[in-house]
């Protein structure tokens, strides 16, 4: 399986003042989110994070990435520090791609795209960045825990919820 999401922004307490996240402290919002993302995520599936990982304070990038299941991939983000982009846990890092899944292009990015490539050609475009306060232009999509109920997120869960335009 892959899945997606973005904007988890581990040990960064400003998160729970800007995005009001359901959390009286950054430890019980990590563990949380932790919890979250291993009841999705096997061991064996990737996962797409589209930037915004943790705050350079939260200590040791790759022991927290030791902690979550899957194949983690980073797509960078404005508030991923080079210990998070350097770290050695992630199969994959880069400021952009693009992949095919189920025969859907997917053009993936931390920040959401006016326009993206073969947009007129149905592509998706999976994006973070926002934090579920953009209203969406038809074929993309806000990956972001705080669009998705704190958790990663399929293909098939995102067009099952809202039509592929």
């Amino acid at each position: 399986m892959i899945y997606f999401t973005s904007d988890t922004h581990f040990a960064d307490p400003r998160i729970l003042r800007i995005d009001r996240r359901p959390f009286s402290d950054m430890a019980s919002h990590d563990v949380t989110l932790i919890r979250y993302w291993n009841e999705v995520v096997g061991p064996e599936d990737d996962i797409w994070h589209l930037g915004d990982f943790m705050s350079s304070r939260g200590g040791d990038c790759d022991q927290l990435l030791s902690m979550l299941n899957g194949r983690k991939h980073l797509i960078i983000g404005n508030n991923d520090p080079q210990t998070t982009t350097e770290a050695t846990g992630w199969t994959s890092v880069q400021h952009y791609h693009e992949m095919t899944l189920d025969d859907q292009l997917l053009v993936l990015c931390h920040y959401p795209f006016r326009t993206w490539n073969k947009m007129g050609k149905k592509s998706l475009n999976l994006h973070g960045h926002s934090h579920g306060r953009l209203k969406p232009l038809p074929r993309q999509y806000d990956v972001g825990v705080d669009a998705q109920g704190l958790r990663p997120v399929s293909l098939e869960t995102l067009l099952s919820v809202k039509p592929s335009q």
